[in-house]
């Protein structure tokens, strides 16, 4: 069982909902992406999700594309985005890390090195938004041999051939993205995501996360509600974006904290009713 199985039993076990925090490797400083991690992961986030940055990052909004433009121009390659993964396990051999991304830079870097290197890292999981479910079995199969999941999204517009598709070859959790349009846009609509949940759980085995628009305690909790796991990216940068070097891991991780005790408000431990 790799770790993202494994937190996810242990929570399910504590009657406990999953925190996925998203930050971008390399932003808002180039030498505090291995210590934010740690800070997250102490303040309660159960997986960290780490933005590899691109150039041209098209589902994303305006806060993680400017978070992706400083990581670059602080020379910021995929190779340096392991090597904080590494270190990272130096200190932490139990917090699943999932790298989030983009085609490109994997295609670049070789597809079956990016496998190799990322699984010598420490990495869990890898969440590539434009391949398509039906377009990377090859590279979903080469990821599970590694012990790694590949995770896809899902959104408002994601048809049940879609969902069928991504509930084959999936492993790890699943990415409802609750808005349409991209990150951090719009408002959250938990009416909708509470009708969406259930039909995606009708083709997909492995447990919901839902982010896009979650910025404070009492939508994190309206989601949870639905889903077995919140995940919040847009807010996190926002906290630390534009905070001096030693402001930024304290910041990220009282939010983390924040949120983590609103979750835990929720917690329903197994034999116990809700």
């Amino acid at each position: 069982m790799n770790r993202i199985a494994a937190t996810f039993e242990r929570l399910r076990a504590q009657g406990r909902k999953a925190l996925i925090p998203y930050v971008t490797a390399g932003d808002p400083y180039a030498d505090v992406t291995v210590d934010l991690m740690h800070g997250m992961a102490a303040a309660g986030a159960d997986v960290i999700e780490l933005g590899v940055p691109f150039s041209d990052p098209m589902a994303d909004g305006p806060v993680i594309q400017r978070a992706s433009e400083r990581a670059l121009a602080r020379g910021i390659t995929t190779a340096r985005v392991l090597d904080m993964v590494r270190e990272f396990r130096r200190r932490d051999a139990v917090t699943p890390v999932v790298l989030m991304g983009y085609a490109n830079p994997i295609e670049r870097y070789g597809q079956d090195r990016f496998v190799d290197d990322a699984q010598a890292a420490g990495v869990d999981g890898v969440l590539v938004v434009d391949y398509p479910p039906q377009e990377c079995e090859a590279f979903a199969t080469r990821l599970r041999a590694a012990g790694m999941d590949p995770i896809f999204l899902l959104a408002p517009t994601s048809t049940d051939a879609r969902m069928a598709d991504v509930g084959r070859i999936a492993t790890g959790y699943v990415y409802y993205v609750s808005l349409k349009g991209v990150t951090g846009a719009g408002n959250l609509d938990t009416d909708a995501v509470a009708a969406m949940v259930p039909r995606i759980r009708q083709h997909v085995g492995v447990p919901v996360g839902v982010g896009f628009g979650i910025r404070d305690a009492q939508t994190a909790i309206a989601v949870a509600r639905v889903s077995d796991a919140v995940v919040i990216g847009s807010r996190i940068i926002q906290l630390i974006q534009d905070g001096p070097r030693e402001q930024v891991v304290p910041a990220a991780s009282g939010f983390i904290a924040e949120i983590r005790a609103a979750l835990d408000t929720l917690q329903t431990p197994q034999g116990a009713s809700a």
